[in-house]
């Protein structure tokens, strides 16, 4: 295939993905509108489909006019390429806010630039993948981020007492050094041809420093980047991960950690990336909690989405905050809003022990967390009746957490916060004139709520059994065991931005 017949397909391929993306949102926003309907009546709020802004800009952001225009879109590219004339558009620049306050500008290129984006990072990580060193984990297809972690948590069970070096960059694509970049091109053993370094060079020709974030062809730049430190953290014999900009180091030996350290400033030197001070803990000794200790110590460590400890992998506290947030959300829709609009018009009043919004809430949450599984599948799964399950909900996203105390708390909470927003649910009919103290499930207790609802059948379905983050931890667990980590994995993983969590 030669060079225009490559362009011509990923650039149909580019616009065919964002298409669909398109398609399935619009499908989601009228269901939404549907279920909005159903339980707001005449108060709920008309549907609003938007197009991303910067569709107006230029008509090649527009997928539909790629995609209908793609052959000739690459014939035109492919011929720029092979005469050097290549340029691409300038990008539309978005500024999005990051979870420490401050905000990172994502450079939007139009859909065949972004498609020789992708195109020559393909190839670049075809020929050098195996260059790259074994503890960096993103923008690879061989690596992600459950293995750093998976090697992480192994590292920090052998030893009582580690070493570690926290550190982060400020700004780490905006402000890489072209002169140290173009520096790597020739070195290390990377396989670049000229056209690949010209590609690379015309995506950077708008700016003085720093690489464009938000395209394909910069994540194998940021590895490249990061080559020569990678090599020295793996000299001086230390362990690390490295996912992006995102590195910790340890070590059992407190002398190494120190070199190490200085292996960071000298990175930040050459690189021209200052290192963070206000988010860089710097270094530190992680121990079991309450142990003794003669620096300043911890008893865990916050990396991607995680939280781990010399004992265990737990889903980290900013994390496990947003999937409680979603669950109270999807309650509090279903339960608690419909009852604080002007009028009922529309609602259907619980009555002879069904409440069908109490229904619907219960199916959603068990959506968000068994991502569409049910607990006979998983029991089926667990006790061998069933070979195989996949795995798309929330959990799926943190497969290696084994943290049984934290999943049995959520267990609790989970269980807490539907029995408070039920009996919220009953003061708020109340209000309106319907006591339903009497029925189900507004005459259930804490305790009673858990085993009631597993045992009410609706069409002979258990479709009220209140989901558990501990049940689907045990069915992911088995599957680590039997298919790895990959074969468990949300398919979404690898999009998933687990440094904003």
């Amino acid at each position: 295939m030669d060079l225009e017949q490559q362009i011509a397909k990923i650039i149909k391929d580019e616009a065919d993905k964002l298409i669909a993306r398109y398609h399935e949102y619009h499908n989601r926003m009228h269901l939404e509108q549907i279920r909005n309907e159903k339980r707001l009546g005449n108060s709920a709020s008309k549907k609003v489909i938007h197009v991303p802004d910067y569709w107006c800009h230029d008509k090649k952001f527009n997928p539909f006019y790629v995609r209908k225009r793609h052959k000739s879109i690459a014939n035109s590219i492919a011929k720029n390429i092979e005469n050097r004339t290549y340029q691409p558009n300038p990008p539309y620049l978005k500024t999005v806010a990051k979870s420490d306050g401050g905000e990172r500008v994502v450079s939007i290129f139009q859909i065949p630039d972004a498609a020789i984006s992708k195109l020559f990072f393909n190839r670049l990580l075809a020929k050098n993948r195996h260059r790259f060193s074994s503890f960096s984990y993103a923008y690879r297809n061989d690596r992600n981020v459950h293995f750093a972690i998976q090697d992480i948590a192994v590292d920090l069970a052998l030893d009582e007492r580690t070493f570690l070096a926290e550190f982060d960059f400020s700004d780490f694509f905006g402000s890489i050094s072209h002169e140290y970049l173009f520096q790597q091109f020739d070195k290390n053993g990377f396989f670049i041809s000229p056209e690949e370094k010209y590609v690379i060079k015309s995506f950077l020709s708008d700016r003085k420093v720093g690489i464009p974030q938000g395209t394909s062809i910069s994540l194998f730049l940021a590895n490249l980047t990061c080559w020569k430190f990678d090599h020295s953290l793996e000299k001086e014999g230390v362990k690390f991960s490295r996912y992006a900009d995102d590195t910790v180091v340890w070590t059992p030996d407190y002398s190494k950690i120190c070199n190490s350290f200085g292996l960071i400033n000298e990175f930040s030197n050459d690189a021209g990336v200052k290192i963070n001070a206000s988010k860089s803990e710097g270094i530190s000794l992680l121990t079991k909690e309450d142990f003794p200790s003669e620096i300043s110590a911890k008893s865990s460590v916050d990396f991607l989405g995680y939280t781990l400890s010399v004992e265990n992998v737990s889903i980290k506290e900013k994390s496990l905050q947003k999937i409680k947030k979603q669950l109270s959300y999807i309650l509090y829709r279903n339960l608690i809003q419909p009852l604080k609009q002007s009028t009922l018009a529309g609602q259907k009043i619980p009555s002879n022990n069904r409440d069908i919004s109490l229904l619907s809430a219960m199916m959603q949450c068990r959506r968000y967390i068994y991502g569409g599984l049910s607990k006979k599948q998983m029991k089926d799964y667990l006790s061998g009746r069933t070979k195989r399950i996949y795995f798309k909900g929330v959990m799926s996203f943190y497969p290696l957490v084994n943290d049984v105390e934290q999943l049995t708390k959520l267990d609790g909470w989970l269980l807490s916060i539907l029995h408070r927003t039920i009996q919220l649910r009953a003061e708020l009919l109340l209000q309106w004139g319907f006591n339903q103290y009497h029925s189900f499930p507004f005459n259930q207790s804490r305790e009673q709520l858990l085993k009631s609802c597993a045992k009410e059948r609706i069409n002979g379905k258990a479709l009220l059994e209140v989901p558990s983050f501990l049940l689907i931890h045990k069915a992911l667990q088995k599957g680590l065991l039997e298919a790895g980590i990959e074969k468990v994995m949300n398919p979404e993983s690898l999009n998933y931005d687990y440094s904003t969590v």
